[in-house]
């Protein structure tokens, strides 16, 4: 049968596999469309398979929301340059979606579920043939839902999707005013990475812990001081760091005097609008965040390719 190039585009526009891929499934098998698809899903998991052992550490965070339920995900690719890519960036969106609709606990579980953009075949179907369009490896990494209620949810998105916050908090009032306030609270998560929304909850472990190291450090550059000055040095440095790591006790970044901490902030705001706002958490996801980068050698692979 002739293959023709309306034919191509048709196939090209169902799979989105490149042009010289669809003309070969159509060749192959004698311009059947169907089969053809099929024959791209499985040339798909096959590139798929054989990218899968590449390191994926770049890409992007998104964040899909709807009422009082919010959905944040990091999918990975290789390169910076893929995570620019707006087939990319489509399809992140479309993770995020699908996130926000499951019920899903999992990446597992999530890979499982239909796709939310075509009923008829699942998320790792789907993640298959972006992997096998875009050329590189490509991992939904993680994904986590929130849901408030009598409250107000946020999102926020830095540096084009490098870093993905959402701030979850308690509040009688939501207003522009509200909305704002925890706004500027997520990009202070965005900004700082705490670690807690208040000291009290940072567990007893942590603080024995972190006492026992700087209880060394006192030590070795104070050995003379008695241990009741050494204790209070303890306990000031203890302070200090919860303040760095502890959300409410941090500096708020746009305060005007350098000092104001986020509690006083937004205990500001809320008496303004008649309400309390009380965060009750947050989750940030940094692209790539805990992922050995291979450090590449491109005069090495370019020699190598060239056979030098």
């Amino acid at each position: 049968m002739a293959i023709t190039a309306g034919m191509v585009k048709e196939l090209r526009e169902m799979t989105g596999a490149g042009m010289m891929d669809c003309k070969k499934a159509l060749n192959e098998t004698n311009g059947d469309m169907d089969a053809a698809v099929e024959y791209l899903r499985k040339n798909g998991q096959a590139k798929a398979e054989k990218k899968a052992g590449r390191i994926a550490a770049e890409g992007l965070v998104r964040v899909a929301m709807e009422g009082n339920t919010a959905a944040i995900v990091e999918v990975n690719s290789e390169t910076d340059f893929v995570a620019k890519n707006e087939t990319f960036q489509a399809y992140v969106e479309a993770v995020a979606a699908q996130a926000l609709k499951s019920e899903a606990t999992t990446v597992e579980a999530l890979l499982e579920e239909a796709w939310i953009e075509d009923a008829s075949k699942t998320v790792k179907e789907a993640h298959v043939e972006k992997v096998a369009t875009i050329g590189e490896n490509l991992t939904i990494r993680r994904f986590q839902k929130e849901t408030v209620e009598g409250g107000c949810l946020v999102s926020y998105i830095h540096g084009g999707g490098r870093i993905g916050v959402i701030v979850k908090a308690e509040t009688a009032v939501v207003n522009d005013d509200v909305k704002e306030a925890l706004t500027n609270i997520a990009m202070q998560v965005a900004a700082l990475n705490p670690k807690y929304v208040s000291s009290a909850d940072v567990s007893e472990e942590y603080k024995e812990h972190e006492k026992e190291i700087l209880l060394a450090q006192a030590k070795n550059e104070n050995p003379d001081k008695p241990d009741n000055i050494i204790e209070k040095m303890i306990i000031g440095r203890l302070n200090k760091e919860l303040k760095e790591v502890c959300l409410l006790e941090q500096v708020y970044v746009k305060a005007e005097d350098g000092k104001q901490p986020v509690a006083k902030y937004l205990e500001q705001v809320g008496k303004a609008n008649g309400t309390e706002i009380k965060v009750t958490g947050f989750v940030r996801f940094e692209t790539g965040e805990g992922i050995e980068k291979k450090e590449e050698n491109f005069a090495e692979e370019v020699a190598k390719q060239m056979g030098m």
